[in-house]
């Protein structure tokens, strides 16, 4: 949700400026080094890692069937967190196979964020070399997550021959496609299809509270994503949604980027008022209204016997790394690579020809004029999945699309205060915070 509100595809919303502030300074781009929401992004990709290195400490001391697998399991995961962590505060403490305990901040410093990428591509390959394409258990990483989570991870580096290799290995050779109907991508019965590549996996236990978000076994960001006092008449064609907080609201820049018969607009996009002109249902409004909410990541109706808070609990997935991510990555790999253009074109197009349906709007492009294809397919792709943010930082776009983006510091969030203060002021904060 952050990587969204960050970036110029939606605004912060809520129902006040002070609705969880910590959420409005992303957006205003004013956060500073005690922004709550930041410091829970920090925690929580740390407790990831740690969880990791507490299965790889000890990994030397027993044997068993299927021990390789969950190595290999727990150096993703690592490698993911860590990837997290990079992307929003850049050098970070590089902590590998033990536990990072209390006391040890006054030992361990922050590590360059290329050693981190070293370290993330180590076991990135790791995995990759000893996973299947097929998860023993659904929800758990198999060998195309490694891939195209290293795809990642040296499209962000601009190792563009690195990236082109992985990632086209992984469409030549992989079990992935796209799906016929985008919009089925987004629904229950669409989880862990043919296009998930890794996908966090999401249920409506119960747990959570607004004291303690993380314990929740659900998505909450989904609940603060859907439409204020959401309200539908049982049986009509508008009771598929349920009622939300209002925050994470697209902006109508974001709303225009898509063609004239993208079939993805009205997937991504939920016009208030023309839903509630069809349907009759409806709405409350927030702050910073603009008429539109993620579509894909807003609450769906659930059964009155469903468990847990229906805010904070829901069970819908994060469709974190898909088949159309793989194929556009690969797209701008073979064209920022000065690769091979046609190569680029072909796996653009097939993002395109699903996303009208035809191949006349396929595009004959080459060169930076290819390039900003890719860029534009991209934001209008993956909107409301939280890629934009980063996206605009990694090629050098974020001064000119996001306001209030200051260069030399916007480019990574503060490391919070707390853990400065807890390494006695050992740790060197971010420029310009």
């Amino acid at each position: 949700m952050l990587g969204e509100i960050a970036s110029d595809n939606t605004l912060a919303g809520g129902e006040s400026a002070t609705d969880v502030i910590g959420i409005q300074e992303v957006d205003d781009m004013t956060h500073t080094t005690t922004n709550s929401q930041l410091r829970d992004v920090w925690g929580w990709m740390f407790a990831g890692v740690n969880r990791a290195n507490f299965i790889l400490e000890f990994q030397d001391k027993t044997e068993f069937a299927g021990k390789e697998e969950i190595l290999a399991q727990a150096r993703f995961l690592r490698a993911y967190y860590y990837f997290e962590l990079v992307k929003w505060f850049g050098d970070v403490p590089l902590v590998v196979d033990k536990r990072f305990l209390f006391g040890d901040q006054f030992n361990v410093d922050r590590t360059p964020k290329a050693e981190v990428y070293t370290q993330i591509e180590i076991d990135l390959m790791y995995a990759a070399d000893n996973l299947t394409y097929t998860a023993s258990q659904q929800g758990r990483v198999t060998k195309g997550a490694a891939q195209a989570l290293l795809g990642k991870v040296y499209l962000y580096q601009d190792k563009f021959p690195e990236a082109s290799a992985v990632l086209d290995n992984l469409i030549l050779n992989g079990p992935y496609d796209l799906v016929t109907d985008y919009n089925s991508i987004f629904e229950h019965a669409g989880e862990n299809g043919i296009e998930s590549v890794f996908e966090v996996q999401y249920n409506d236990d119960q747990g959570a509270s607004f004291d303690c978000l993380q314990c929740s076994e659900g998505n909450v960001a989904v609940g603060f994503s859907g439409v204020r006092s959401y309200v539908a008449t049982p049986d009509s064609s508008g009771d598929i949604f349920s009622s939300g907080f209002s925050f994470n609201v697209p902006v109508q820049e974001a709303v225009d980027a898509f063609e004239a018969d993208d079939l993805r607009k009205d997937v991504a996009i939920l016009d208030i008022d023309a839903w509630a002109t069809q349907t009759g249902i409806t709405y409350g409004t927030g702050y910073e209204h603009t008429g539109f909410f993620n579509r894909k990541y807003i609450p769906r109706k659930r059964s009155d016997t469903a468990a847990g808070d229906r805010n904070l609990t829901n069970p819908n997935n994060y469709r974190a790394i898909r088949f159309a991510d793989v194929l556009l990555m690969a797209a701008e790999a073979f064209n920022r690579g000065n690769i091979d253009d046609s190569k680029a074109q072909n796996y653009l197009n097939r993002v395109r020809e699903r996303a009208f349906g035809d191949a006349m709007h396929n595009v004959s492009s080459s060169g930076s004029n290819l390039t900003n294809d890719i860029y534009n397919e991209r934001r209008v792709e993956l909107l409301g999945e939280g890629h934009r943010f980063f996206d605009l930082v990694r090629t050098g776009r974020a001064t000119s699309e996001i306001n209030g983006f200051v260069s030399g510091k916007h480019e990574v969030f503060p490391i919070p205060l707390i853990e400065i203060q807890l390494t006695g002021n050992r740790w060197t904060q971010n420029p310009n915070y």
